[in-house]
């Protein structure tokens, strides 16, 4: 356990950096967060890259998935997660739960976010 562990702390930690890297490369002063477009729409090609890779050609053990796709992905962008979670949904033929996921998701989640900065502000 303490190996996988620190394999995702490992993965995550790398992947925290290299969206700091990112978001300072790619930052423009633009009212769309572009900085952010970026970072979910690459996550996503590459968790989906090495889920895909993984599974036809299982080029990645365990330890490997849970350094890249769990850490590296997840400390990269959440939203990576949260798509590959919806694409197995979908693949499941789970429509409903997909839908359900998304919506929740992004409403709650915004909902969230605006209690969390009230109470702040309070």
């Amino acid at each position: 356990m303490l190996k996988q562990i620190l394999l995702v702390g490992l993965g995550g930690s790398v992947g925290s950096i290299l969206r700091f890297l990112v978001s300072k490369i790619t930052y423009t002063q633009s009212s769309f967060p572009w900085t952010t477009f970026i970072v979910n729409l690459a996550g996503c090609f590459l968790i989906g890259l090495l889920t895909g890779l993984a599974v036809k050609h299982q080029f990645l053990d365990a330890n490997m998935r849970l350094l890249l796709v769990t850490g590296f992905c997840g400390g990269f962008t959440t939203f990576s997660a949260f798509s590959i979670e919806n694409v197995y949904l979908y693949q499941s033929g789970n429509y409903l739960n997909l839908t359900l996921y998304v919506a929740m998701s992004l409403i709650a989640g915004f909902f969230a976010v605006m209690l969390g900065l009230g109470l702040g502000k309070f």
